[in-house]
């Protein structure tokens, strides 16, 4: 039976949830703080479960630019059984640790096309599913991937577009997800643009340091402690002069 026919059995006054997100703007590694309302209808029901996700939009899997059709899960937190009494009102605080391959919605503090990130609240009543809303949320890069956009702009790269993609990255051997974001940069002209024209890049992040990894060559690992946009800067034209000679 679909969610909502149920829903509508049970009367006007049917069981509704909200989530109230406290900190849209976070970065990986932080702590992402809801808080969970359920309230009972006008008559006493089971509670399956009450599920919160934090999910991304993967261009593999969706149909268009803008649904979520088949969004991606990569952290849960749920309860329940429960019973809900007709009237009650139950609360929970939900915290989430952002995990640190979480994509990235904003570098430089700028909205990234391509970046979704949201929190999905479920509802399980009576073998009924209702997948409720998708409250986007802002994950802001860690200051050592702006770092690395920094110091592309400065050698006259353009950031396009940012993509989700399934399965594992070639030389993504610390990659924990079942996917992985690429961001993707068109080269100036200065170099010797192979096909394509675009240098995808994706990071790796860790507490300490992360892994950058360019187009099919694999992974790099640079520590956080220390590093400057000059040193990524550097180390980025070498990269390119060695790959593709100007």
């Amino acid at each position: 039976m679909a969610f909502r026919t149920f829903l509508k059995s049970l009367g006007a006054n049917a069981p509704s949830v909200e989530t109230v997100i406290a900190n849209r703007a976070v970065r990986p590694g932080d702590r992402l703080q809801t808080h969970v309302t359920v309230k009972g209808g006008g008559a006493d029901v089971r509670i399956d479960r009450l599920v919160l996700e934090l999910v991304t939009r993967a261009e593999d899997r969706e149909g268009d630019e803008t649904g979520w059709n088949r969004p991606v899960a990569f952290a849960e937190r749920h309860f329940g059984p429960f019973e809900l009494r007709a009237g009650e009102t139950l609360a929970h605080g939900v915290d989430f640790d952002v995990p640190w391959e979480t994509p990235l919605t904003y570098v430089l503090g700028r909205p990234l096309r391509g970046g979704r990130v949201a929190v999905r609240t479920t509802l399980e009543i009576d073998n009924a599913v209702d997948r409720g809303d998708f409250d986007e949320i802002a994950v802001h890069a860690l200051p050592a991937q702006d770092m690395f956009v920094e110091a592309y702009q400065r050698l006259g790269f353009r950031l396009d577009e940012a993509e989700v993609k399934m399965g594992i990255a070639q030389g993504g051997d610390n990659q924990t997800m079942p996917f992985w974001q690429e961001l993707e940069f068109y080269f100036p002209d200065y170099y010797r643009r192979p096909q394509g024209d675009q240098l995808e890049t994706g990071f790796y992040a860790r507490a300490d340091s992360l892994d950058v990894f360019l187009g099919p060559t694999g992974a790099y690992p640079f520590e956080y402690a220390g590093l400057t946009v000059e040193a990524c800067e550097k180390w980025l034209d070498a990269y390119c002069r060695k790959h593709w000679q100007m």
